[in-house]
């Protein structure tokens, strides 16, 4: 305890955590608290009225409409978590293999492909799912279909478009899991006399897990707050939690509303994350039993 304490006592220590303090206050606990309080008022004639009160949460526990709306965004997230791993983990093994020669090249790719602007890359698939845009002309082109695909304003353009604005996040996690992985380890695997599908289930995988969680955490919380996607590609036909949450704020006028949905989704996602975490650290406790 003693110990503890001359850390905390530290000058070199508390000016290192004090800005990551402030910041943490300023930008999310106190707006936090403040959605907090927000969700417990209420509005009158589009006005804000301070009147502490369980008439906007009543109403968010009494109408299924928001429940199923929470239930179809959590369901996309999870299906877009899926894709971006299968189509992001052999991208990155291919870059961290094959491609190492072109380690500094790929890294630039990559953080271009976050510096590039969402708006820019969203609207930019209109031309490609539009009936007479670039799917369909390669389509009819290749003879795999009369009749254009009707993928723009569906749930699916909503789920392409999401897939590629986040598949770089567990691409450039799992890569950087892949490039640290020590290539002694994997020949070590080949020596003891095991195949190249079994050295990696059995070292590379394993190995590459943390960059793998990473990326699929990343994928998960920014798939929650998906906006433009659902708007612009899904059309509205089927909308997520970020655009009740957006009604609820600019066009019904209804900021406790809005708050208190916005609650309701960080605790669906932080339980969903603490349920993921639980599981994995059981089955890697599991791994390790049966590996003793």
């Amino acid at each position: 305890m003693r110990t503890d304490s001359k850390h905390w006592g530290d000058p070199v220590l508390v000016a290192a955590v004090a800005p990551l303090a402030v910041v943490m206050l300023l930008f999310f606990i106190i707006p936090l608290l403040m959605t907090v309080v927000l969700s417990f008022q209420t509005t009158q004639f589009y006005r804000l009225s301070w009147t502490w009160d369980l008439k906007v949460w009543t109403e968010v526990f009494s109408k299924p409409h928001y429940w199923t709306i929470m239930a179809r965004t959590v369901a996309m997230a999870l299906v877009c978590v899926v894709v971006c791993v299968l189509i992001a983990f052999p991208a990155a093994y291919a870059l961290a293999t094959r491609l190492r020669a072109y380690n500094a090249q790929i890294q630039i790719l990559i953080i271009f492909a976050f510096l590039t602007d969402a708006v820019l890359k969203t609207f930019g698939w209109i031309l490609v799912l539009d009936k007479s845009g670039v799917a369909n002309w390669l389509l009819a082109h290749l003879g795999l279909g009369p009749e254009a695909l009707n993928l723009l304003f569906t749930p699916t353009g909503t789920m392409i478009g999401m897939v590629y604005g986040l598949v770089v996040y567990p691409m450039f996690t799992i890569y950087l899991s892949l490039a640290r992985i020590d290539r002694d380890l994997v020949l070590a695997a080949y020596d003891s006399g095991a195949s190249r599908l079994r050295a990696f289930f059995e070292v590379t995988l394993p190995l590459a897990r943390p960059g793998l969680y990473c990326g699929a955490v990343l994928v998960f919380v920014l798939s929650l707050g998906a906006f433009l996607e659902p708007k612009v590609l899904g059309g509205g036909t089927a909308p997520l939690a970020s655009e009740l949450i957006r009604q609820s704020f600019e066009t019904r006028v209804n900021w406790p509303l809005g708050a208190a949905l916005t609650l309701v989704l960080i605790v669906i996602g932080a339980l969903s994350l603490s349920l993921a975490a639980f599981i994995l650290m059981r089955g890697s406790a599991n791994h390790e039993r049966s590996v003793r």
